[in-house]
């Protein structure tokens, strides 16, 4: 057997170019894709794709970021905005509130009674203490007026104003008149028994001489909703006026005692601001309220009129000036969101539960 016959797959195969030549087969035409194209269109339409895809994608990549810069800008104007609205209205608190212009020559000097008589509210005693005592010291504030719209409130924060007007009403410097709007009650009618001189409406609403602790009993209810509700005191009667506690005869005539006791500080005061006006109907004292005209005669009153009226007998020019301090907003804003928070958190108020109020 001859070995020019023998065929090595190893050795012998097509033959490989020459380095830097043709091969000696001619070469044909591009391949042609099903589409009909040759390779290099196709290439082509594949870089264009991929530009197209990538602009495209670039494009989205701006117009986020046009949206993240505008969505910046505006929180940043909104928040710089709202700073000079605070300063603003804190500027406007401290110097622009009412009473800051004073007019020349007499006046009456205005003390505004405004709202639940209570220590977080405008009506507060530090508040109307403060504005009694700058009109008082005013030499062209020829009277001291408590201007009152009110339906009461905090036992301790109308003794406080009470004791106020006593003290100065002993000086004698000056006469203090409590005007009453629409409504003068409670707390607010303490604060004006104070006055030298008290003056309503014929349809104000004086009187309500008298003290309230309200409040509701949930114990039954979260017993048929299968509530179990966890009180840990100590003391037997430390959490007895708990609203799902149940409350037994012995607290409960503790508590009424407790009413009775600040009632009748309530009547000593009146009595003492009053004195011999006062009539000796029996139902003076008994929590009812009255019209202006009715007040009147029962003695709770002095004088038909208004704030008006007064200024128009009391001056030959009528003129009154604010001397109520004003409220800076962020003290507010902060008193307000501190209520909220507490009530969120459940902590207990400071707020007396007994009032000296009108429902």
């Amino acid at each position: 057997m001859s070995d020019d016959k023998h065929e090595d797959p190893w050795t012998q195969g097509p033959e490989r170019p020459r380095a830097g030549g043709q091969d000696d087969k001619p070469q044909g035409p591009p391949p042609i894709t099903a589409t009909g194209e040759d390779a290099e269109t196709l290439r082509e339409r594949q870089r264009l794709a991929q530009v197209d895809i990538l602009d495209r994608w670039i494009g989205g990549i701006l117009v986020e970021q046009r949206r993240s810069r505008r969505w910046k800008l505006f929180f940043r104007f909104l928040f710089a905005a709202l700073i000079l609205t605070t300063i603003g209205l804190s500027v406007y608190g401290i110097f622009g509130s009412p009473g800051t212009s004073v007019p020349a020559g007499p006046h009456l000097g205005i003390v505004k009674v405004q709202g639940v008589i209570d220590t977080e509210s405008r009506a507060s005693a530090e508040r109307i203490i403060e504005g009694l005592n700058r009109a008082w010291e005013s030499a062209d504030a020829t009277a001291v007026v408590l201007h009152i719209n009110s339906p009461g409130g905090s036992p301790v924060q109308s003794q406080r104003i009470f004791e106020e007007i006593m003290r100065l009403r002993g000086e004698g410097d000056k006469p203090i008149i409590a005007v009453i709007e629409d409504i003068g009650a409670s707390g607010a009618y303490y604060i004006a028994a104070a006055a030298d001189e008290v003056v309503a409406a014929p349809a104000s609403l004086v009187g309500s001489i008298g003290v309230v602790s309200a409040g509701f009993g949930f114990q039954e209810a979260i017993e048929r909703l299968g509530v179990e509700r966890r009180v840990f005191a100590a003391g037997e009667n430390k959490a007895f006026l708990d609203a799902f506690s149940t409350v037994s005869p012995e607290q409960r005539d503790f508590w009424q005692g407790v009413l009775e006791t600040t009632h009748d500080q309530f009547i000593a005061d009146v009595r003492e601001g009053r004195g011999d006006r006062l009539s000796r109907d029996d139902r003076l004292f008994s929590g009812l309220v009255w019209s202006g005209e009715q007040a009147l005669e029962l003695g709770l009153i002095d004088t038909i009129g208004n704030l008006d009226m007064l200024a128009r007998e009391r001056l030959p020019e009528p003129m009154t000036r604010d001397y109520t301090p004003g409220i800076d907003p962020l003290e507010r804003l902060s008193r307000r969101l501190g209520i909220i928070a507490a009530e969120w958190l459940g902590l207990p108020s400071s707020v007396s539960p007994l009032r000296y109020q009108l429902y």
